[in-house]
């Protein structure tokens, strides 16, 4: 480390404060606040004076990166020891939820240094992913040790199964209406169930940074509708010119958003921990989780029904559903060696499904499952005809109807205690963070992007 920095003409008197004020060890939270601070300042100022990242050669992103080593290893002793005095300090002693896109940068601006500002990642957002300075793995490193802790992490998972702030007004306008339109996600009333329809017609209905929020929002509204009892998920019909008018259930993350940089690392956080946790263990009330013996969540059963494929984190949702229908033309994947990201919670949930030879098959060799199939019946409950999928959700909604859904998903809450407590998902996503932070911003995920998808000619 020492040779590369000294090899790239940095001010010697600016690389021996910085070596100086490195701090060797941690002590009280006032102290060690100061001190690491001081040393996260002094490590951004080096790393300014060095070109950006296009523009580096070889010795300088050699010394940035020793840089960067040093800086996260000090911000991940600093949250080892004070995790909970950082957290109980930006959440009001752990007396307000705060969703954890607004965590971050609320913990910038009380631990300055420790993860980076607004600024810092607006400057960050307008760079392709392969042009970052991937000041966001910081932020990883953050929320690994949050969540890696019982009280923070279980605090904090119950922040996000909270409803989002604008799903009140939805709520109302569905009840008014009968439908709310959010643009990338519809809800519609049919009887006993409300559906859930999602949309990103140029994408193929791919998940990206204009889908996020909605599609939390639509879970919550049809999570919170009080006249229906089961939800359904489904895709709209895209308009791509090879598939235009055909439903998709929806392609996963959009890969040419992520390799322009336009989806950021807190995007799969808030992912995980926000809709898609909430499909699998429903919205909570402030004063109890969904799982708590002391009270319940509100939840109800869902249902998915896949046409024409589920790829990546589209099938990662499938894994959370009560029930799953599917075409007999459709097709599930989870492409996370060609894309070189972690697939959510995917590592976690489907051996439940499939077996450990089977998820390491689709997780880490490319294995393709054809819904009409021994292995893609494991996930999938139900295979009908590429035209029978409007008949078979109608079937499928009348028998959960009549059967009576309090008994229903009490018998869901019981299984899912059973095959992943919160705390299991809540440890889970500790390591999630962090690993997925490093493959975000690593240089394969790059160049997997552009010899698999070849992102670089997309337009």
């Amino acid at each position: 480390m020492n040779q590369a920095i000294d090899a790239v003409g940095l001010p010697a008197a600016e690389v021996a404060a910085w070596r100086a004020a490195e701090p060797s060890g941690t002590e009280d939270f006032t102290a060690d606040r100061e001190r690491f601070g001081a040393f996260w300042r002094l490590s951004e100022q080096l790393i300014a004076r060095l070109p950006a990242k296009p523009a580096r050669g070889p010795a300088e992103a050699e010394a940035t990166a020793a840089i960067h080593r040093a800086a996260r290893a000090s911000r991940d002793r600093f949250m080892e020891r004070h995790v909970e005095a950082v957290y109980a300090a930006v959440t009001g002693g752990f007396r307000r939820f705060i969703r954890i896109e607004d965590l971050v940068l609320q913990a910038a601006e009380a631990f300055p240094g420790l993860v980076p500002t607004g600024a810092q990642l607006a400057h960050e957002a307008g760079r392709k992913l392969r042009e970052k300075e991937g000041v966001e793995i910081d932020q990883g490193i953050l929320a690994a040790r949050i969540l890696g802790h019982p009280r923070c992490g279980t605090h904090l998972c119950h922040a996000m199964l909270l409803p989002r702030p604008e799903s009140e007004a939805a709520l109302e306008t569905l009840t008014a209406q009968g439908v709310v339109d959010l643009g990338p996600v519809r809800i519609e009333r049919h009887g006993p169930a409300i559906h859930l329809l999602t949309t990103n017609p140029r994408y193929l209905n791919a998940e990206d940074q204009t889908t996020i929020a909605t599609m939390e929002t639509g879970v919550d509204v049809a999570t919170l509708d009080p006249r229906t009892s089961i939800a359904v998920m489904r895709g709209q019909p895209v308009k791509h010119a090879k598939h235009a008018g055909r439903r998709i259930f929806g392609s996963g993350i959009n890969l040419t958003q992520l390799y322009r940089g336009a989806i950021p690392f807190i995007w799969y956080l808030q992912r995980e921990l926000g809709f898609v946790h909430k499909c699998f263990r429903g919205v909570a009330r402030p004063e109890a989780l969904p799982d708590d013996v002391s009270g319940t969540g509100i939840e109800k059963l869902w249902i998915a029904a896949v046409e024409g494929w589920a790829i990546g984190g589209h099938c990662q949702i499938l894994l959370t559903m009560d029930t799953v229908l599917a075409t007999r033309d459709s097709f599930l994947t989870l492409p996370a060696r060609k894309e070189g990201i972690i697939p959510g919670a995917a590592n976690l949930r489907l051996p439940r499904f499939t077996g450990d030879r089977i998820a390491r098959q689709l997780i880490q060799a490319e294995r393709q499952l054809e819904c009409d199939s021994p292995e893609g019946r494991l996930i999938c409950d139900e295979v009908v005809a590429a035209n029978g999928m409007d008949a078979a959700i109608e079937r499928t909604v009348t028998m959960l109807a009549n059967a009576g859904a309090v008994g229903a998903i009490d018998n869901r809450r019981a299984l899912r205690v059973g095959a992943e407590p919160l705390d299991v998902f809540r440890r889970y996503c500790a390591v999630y963070a962090r690993e997925q932070a490093e493959c975000h911003f690593s240089e394969a995920l790059v160049r997997n992007l552009e010899q698999n998808w070849g992102a670089a000619s997309r337009s």
